[in-house]
Formats: C-alpha cells, structure tokens, sequence
C-alpha cells in the first residue's frame, strides 16, 4: 500500500508520485509519514524532505511551506525547494558568498533586506550540504516513479 504524494514550490511541481513513507522537515522536528496517517496540517523548517518508494529514495531539499496529510494523499507547498540530484553546488556555493559578503556589510538586523540576505544564506548552505551529503544517495533524474508502476 502506498500513498500519493506531491511537493510542489511558486515555480513548478518537484514530485508527483506514490510513496511507501515520507520524511518531512516539519518546524517541531523530523515527521514520518505513511499510509492511513491521521490529518494533519503542519508548517515546514529548511531542511531534506525524503519519498521513499519501492526501496528507492528521492530527496529534496525544501525551505519553509506548509505540509497537509491525509489518510491517502500528501500535499507539500514549499516555499522553495529542489531535488538534490539537481542542485549546482558551484551555484550554491556563489550564492552563499554573497549572502556572507552582503551581511557583512551590516544592514540594520531589523529590516527586511537583513532577513531577505539571513534566508538566502540559509537556503545556499542547506543545498550545498544536502547535494555533499546526499546526492550519491538520491536516485537518478528520469522517469518518476509513477511511471513505473
């Protein structure tokens, strides 16, 4: 038994498939999802939001958005978010050293361009340590799983 799941960001849908279980960064800690799960609506932190299916992994990573769980499906709207197997760590890595060189120059930590730039180093170092950590483990970019069936 499976359920369905799909993570979707502003941009476009990152997975749409079945799912023997589902990991999930939620901002009260680490939600393990499964078939039959009871309802539930939760925010999501920064972090790897795992699908596994068939023995097999995807992994994204996600930055904030919002969780909905019911007993057959799972909806996550994150407010971004990407594969791992599609993370450019050159990329990441540039936009980390800008996030780091514009805080440096120590906007107000008040406004809204400090918490802006405080985000944008935030997500740059969740990717680069997602795609170094996990990206031998993630499966490869192809068909989606709901293909295979």
């Amino acid at each position: 038994m499976s359920i369905r799941c799909e993570i979707v960001t502003q941009d476009r849908k990152l997975y749409d498939g079945p799912a023997d279980m589902i990991v999930a960064p939620g901002t009260e800690g680490l939600m393990g999802i499964l078939p039959n799960h009871a309802p539930l609506l939760s925010t999501l932190d920064f972090g790897v939001l795992t699908v596994r299916y068939q023995g097999e992994e995807q992994l994204f990573t996600v930055s904030g958005g919002v969780i909905e769980v019911l007993p057959d499906a799972v909806t996550v709207l994150a407010d971004s978010g990407e594969h791992v197997a599609e993370i450019d760590e050159q990329r990441a890595e540039s936009a980390r050293r800008r996030a780091q060189e514009l805080l440096a120059k120590v906007p107000p930590p008040d406004t809204d361009e400090y918490l802006a730039i405080q985000a944008s180093l935030r997500r740059s170092n969740l990717r680069l340590s997602a795609a170094r950590k996990h990206r031998g483990q993630s499966l490869p970019r192809g068909r989606p799983p709901e293909s295979r069936n």
